[in-house]
């Protein structure tokens, strides 16, 4: 391993190819939403999908381990926290299109059937993020807004996760980190013995997601800035054991995010798993050579927050809405179904980027150049 300066820039742009990874495994699960995968006849195809929904703890660990990297090295060149900067920061990188979005789908919900709920109490949820919370209490709402239960549990480890590192540093996080695998854990065992055969909330519980991010944190702190220089083939290596670690906590365990769990062993091991491959793929692509890392997957994973907040609306407006618009014309070919579906899926993804492109450029950027004004270590230069 080789050791990076507390005091210059912090950017791995390898990290950005690992958040366009767990995207596109968002992606392959909510494609289940609107393209049924028969679990009898494609099992494997079934699995794949099923365990994409795991993307979401990917994209928790790494939020978690570069703003406790970041934070640790502020604390290491100024002996203090800049509270007021972090909240700044994080504000200006979510903010602006989260509430862009909301507010579109508020508009566009009044001309376009199901891309939005009539539910008051839903919409204040999401304005003032409780999403995960008002979901966990009344199921889902159903439609584009559902994905954005996971930023609602971000902000709510974004509250305490500069508090605890000024208080107390290593020593405090370290601590509290470790304390929530525990309670994470021991939901676990909670949700199993409630024998759920259906959506248990467990999934939408923040304390229970608080593993991922207990997962983050400790892995900036064992690491201390130090970076992997493992070769191409034990990276090639990990990666298969990562992938393998998420397979049987499916395939083998019947670990599920919308399922409760019938076991205790199971629903423990199953989920540690989850962790245990999560980290898996981060230490895997952490201090990859660029050279390996197509500049393309850099890029989509740079315009990946854009992909997450887009891509279930484009999802409901192609498969739902505008399906019979591009339909027709294939049907005339007599395409079969499945075709059809490759090229609406295809369709949805290239829609998809296409909007977090030009969002990115043209309105998340002014604030992010905003945003380094309160960096106390800079990261991604944007």
């Amino acid at each position: 391993m080789h050791e990076t300066s507390n005091t210059t820039r912090f950017y791995r742009p390898e990290l950005d190819a690992l958040r366009f990874f767990a995207f596109t495994c968002v992606f392959f699960f909510h494609f289940m939403d609107y393209v049924p995968v028969d679990q009898k006849t494609q099992p494997i195809f079934y699995t794949f999908c099923t365990a994409g929904a795991f993307g979401v703890p990917v994209f928790f660990l790494l939020s978690s381990f570069l703003i406790v990297e970041l934070l640790l090295r502020e604390l290491k060149k100024t002996e203090t926290i800049n509270i007021k900067s972090f909240y700044t920061r994080r504000i200006l990188r979510i903010w602006p299109l989260y509430f862009a979005v909301f507010i579109g789908l508020i508009i566009l919900g009044q001309f376009i059937p199901g891309v939005a709920t009539n539910k008051v109490s839903a919409w204040l949820a999401f304005l003032f993020f409780y999403g995960n919370w008002y979901i966990f209490h009344f199921g889902w709402i159903g439609g584009p807004i559902d994905p954005l239960w996971s930023i609602a549990v971000e902000e709510q480890f974004y509250i305490a996760i500069p508090l605890l590192t000024k208080m107390g540093g290593r020593k405090l996080l370290t601590k509290v980190s470790i304390g929530l695998l525990l309670v994470s854990y021991a939901l676990c065992v909670y949700y199993a013995k409630l024998q759920y055969s259906g959506e248990s909330g467990q999934w939408l519980n923040s304390f229970f997601q608080f593993q991922f991010f207990a997962g983050g944190a400790l892995l900036a702190i064992l690491l201390k800035g130090r970076i992997p220089e493992w070769t191409i083939l034990i990276r090639t290596i990990l990666f298969f054991v990562a992938l393998s670690c998420w397979f049987f906590a499916v395939y083998g365990f019947g670990v599920k995010s919308y399922d409760g769990h019938p076991t205790i062993f199971g629903a423990i091991l199953g989920w540690l798993l989850v962790l245990g491959g999560s980290i898996l793929f981060f230490l895997t692509t952490l201090g990859t050579p660029q050279k390996f890392i197509p500049k393309i997957f850099v890029y989509l994973g740079r315009i990946s927050f854009g992909l997450y907040m887009f891509h279930s609306l484009v999802f409901h407006l192609v498969f739902n809405n505008f399906k019979t618009y591009w339909e027709k014309p294939l049907l005339l070919f007599q395409f079969s179904s499945i075709t059809i579906s490759l090229i609406g899926t295809i369709l949805v993804f290239l829609i998809t980027i296409i909007m977090a492109g030009l969002s990115y450029r043209y309105f998340e950027r002014p604030f992010l150049k905003l945003k380094e004004r309160f960096a106390i270590i800079n990261s991604r230069p944007e």
